[in-house]
C-alpha cells in the first residue's frame, strides 16, 4: 500500500469540487475579476484546464520514456489562458470536465513501475511522477480559491492543508525569508531567516504563505474571529519557489507526508 490510492481519492474530489463550482457560473461571473491580479474568473478557468493536460504530458513522458514537455513552451501556455478566458462559461466548464477526464485517464493508465519516473516542470527540480497528483491537487485547490466564487482557504481539506505546510516548508526560501519563525497547531519551523514569528492555526498560515489571506484576517486589533495569525504578518515570501521539494522519494511512499 502506498499513497497513490489517497492521493487518486483526494484529487478525485478537488476535481469534483472544482466542476461544481465551475457549473454554476455564468457568463458575466467568468468576465468579473478573479482574486489573482489582472485576471479574470475566465483566466483562472483557462488555466486550470491547461494545466491538466499538462500534467498527461508529464504523465506521459513518465509512462512512455519519450521526453515530453509541460507545456511546449512559457509563451503557448500564456497564449492558451489569453484565448481561452473568453470562452462563454458552459464552455470553459466542459472544457475543465474534459481536461480533468483526460488526466484521470492517465493516472489510472500508469505501469506502477512507471510512477518512480523522472518527470520536471517549467522549473527545477526534477522529480518522481507520482507528486504529479499533489501538484495538480495544489493548483485545484488554490485556484479554486482564486476563483471567488465560494469557495475560500477556511474550506481546504485539513490533509491537503497539512501537505502543502510541510511542502512549503521543505522548500523555503531562506534566502528571501520575511519571518524567523512560524508555528501552527505544534508544529513549528525555526531559523527560517531573520523576523517575526508568524503564529496561528494551520488554514491561515498556508493562506498567508500562498497570498491568499485577506488583510483584514491577517491579524492584530480588529482581525475577525479566531481564524486569524496572532499578530499582523510581513509579507510572504515568494511561494513554491520550487516545483517540488527536494529529496523526495523515487517510489511512492506509503504516507505523504
Amino acid at each position: 500500500m502506498t499513497c497513490l490510492d489517497e492521493l487518486r481519492t483526494e484529487l478525485a474530489a478537488a476535481t469534483g469540487r472544482f466542476l461544481a463550482t465551475t457549473a454554476a457560473l455564468s457568463d458575466d461571473d467568468l468576465a468579473a475579476p478573479s482574486l489573482l491580479p489582472g485576471w479574470t474568473r475566465g483566466h483562472v478557468l483557462a488555466h486550470v484546464a491547461g494545466n491538466a493536460d499538462s500534467h498527461v504530458n508529464l504523465l506521459t513522458w513518465a509512462r512512455t520514456g519519450v521526453y515530453t514537455p509541460q507545456y511546449p513552451t512559457p509563451d503557448s501556455r500564456e497564449a492558451g489562458i489569453r484565448e481561452g478566458a473568453a470562452r462563454p462559461a458552459a464552455r470553459q466548464h466542459a472544457g475543465n470536465a474534459a481536461a480533468a477526464a483526460r488526466l484521470a485517464a492517465a493516472v489510472e493508465g500508469m505501469p506502477a513501475a512507471a510512477w518512480q519516473a523522472r518527470v520536471r516542470g517549467m522549473r527545477p527540480p526534477d522529480h518522481p511522477a507520482w507528486y504529479v497528483l499533489v501538484r495538480r491537487i495544489r493548483e485545484l485547490e488554490v485556484h479554486h480559491v482564486d476563483l471567488d466564487a465560494g469557495y475560500t482557504w477556511l474550506d481546504w481539506p485539513e490533509v491537503f492543508v497539512r501537505r502543502e505546510l510541510h511542502d512549503a516548508m521543505a522548500g523555503w526560501p531562506y534566502d528571501r525569508s520575511t519571518v524567523g519563525e512560524i508555528r501552527t497547531g505544534g508544529r513549528e519551523w525555526t531559523d527560517l531567516g531573520r523576523g517575526p514569528v508568524v503564529e496561528g492555526p494551520a488554514p491561515v498560515v498556508l493562506a498567508w504563505l500562498t497570498g491568499r489571506l485577506a488583510p483584514e484576517r491577517a491579524g492584530g486589533p480588529g482581525a475577525p474571529g479566531p481564524h486569524r495569525l496572532a499578530r499582523t504578518p510581513p509579507p510572504a515570501p515568494p511561494w513554491m519557489t520550487l516545483t517540488a521539494p527536494p529529496g523526495l522519494p523515487d517510489a511512492p511512499p506509503e504516507e505523504y507526508p
